[in-house]
């Protein structure tokens, strides 16, 4: 699989044009390359700067100011099944744009090796998305929201967080709602407060690449906030069921479900799950490392869909996405 995704051109390389004649346009989105959460948060001046792909497109059969959807894929990049999310939801009325962190940073999937770039720098990639997007004449910055699936699902768990979506855009700016998909949630704020952010997630409770029981804590945390989070647990269904493709095996995936949670002080620091004490040196691979040593790392699991649940995925999204952005 990541074979074939090294023979994929880059995304702003590729010419994509709905089946409605909407024509994806190549956006530049400045962004950052952080080394962990805490300089996200608290020196945002000394991260590496590092200007992203993204590609929109706007809906043919509606009018401005356009509700927005951020479709943001996973560890093996931008594949066909987030192509035709983004079409599906183009063509209810929404603007859509697929964010790409990869190619700018010379990633073609982060499957065997996850900290190739940090988590934060995926949150990170959002929240700049939507302030591009927020900037833009024809979209309403009110009603932006995030879709992410499994690397792209933490990195809109994260951006809804306040505690980055403070620092980075200010106080009563950030999105509207978020679907993740299949996350892993293996890092979490203490103070996992969204505001007014919705939160759904879509997960199988036969993932093996994402513990389930960890977005579970995550969405009661964020209702213990008073926060809107609800999460559907599709019996029998495996990490990407939404891609309508057969189940398979990822040998190279590295992947470690039942490690404890990271926990991230407000500043973004670190705290692992055998100290007390946040650390603003920690990164990811620390994370990681302490994982495997724990004997929760392997190698191997498996991705796709078994029938119906590609479309039990589409309706899902669609009927979110109508509400939660008042689309009428």
């Amino acid at each position: 699989m990541t074979a074939a995704n090294a023979e994929t051109p880059p995304l702003r390389e590729r010419s994509i044009t709905f089946a409605s004649g909407a024509k994806g346009v190549n956006i530049a989105i400045p962004s950052a390359s952080p080394i962990n959460y805490h300089q996200l948060i608290t020196a945002p001046d000394e991260m590496p700067r590092t200007v992203i792909d993204g590609k929109l497109f706007r809906p043919v059969d509606a009018r401005p100011p356009y509700a927005a959807v951020l479709v943001v894929p996973g560890s093996l990049g931008v594949a066909p099944s987030h192509v035709r999310h983004a079409e599906t939801l183009c063509d209810l009325g929404f603007a859509t744009c697929i964010v790409d962190s990869f190619a700018a940073r010379g990633v073609i999937s982060t499957v065997a090796n996850q900290a190739q770039f940090s988590f934060a720098a995926s949150a990170c990639d959002v929240l700049a998305a939507y302030r591009v997007l927020a900037g833009m004449d024809d979209i309403d910055a009110q009603r932006i929201g995030a879709q992410g699936h499994s690397r792209g699902g933490t990195a809109v768990m994260m951006a809804a967080s306040r505690c980055l979506a403070d620092a980075m855009l200010g106080r009563h700016h950030g999105l509207a709602a978020i679907l993740a998909a299949y996350p892993w949630c293996g890092q979490q704020f203490e103070n996992p407060a969204v505001g007014d952010t919705e939160v759904l997630v879509l997960m199988g409770d036969a993932d093996e690449w994402c513990a389930p029981v960890q977005v579970q804590a995550q969405c009661h945390a964020i209702r213990l906030t008073g926060g809107k989070a609800t999460m559907h647990l599709v019996a029998g269904a495996h990490h990407s069921y939404d891609r309508d493709t057969p189940l398979e095996l990822v040998a190279e995936a590295r992947v470690a479900p039942g490690a404890p949670i990271t926990y991230l002080a407000d500043n973004g620091a670190m705290i692992l799950a055998h100290s007390d004490a946040a650390n603003p040196d920690l990164v990811d691979r620390d994370g990681f490392v302490h994982a495997l040593k724990s004997g929760h790392g392997r190698r191997g699991a498996h991705i796709g869909s078994a029938p119906g649940e590609a479309q039990m995925f589409r309706e899902d999204m669609i009927a979110f996405w109508k509400r939660a952005l008042a689309l009428h």
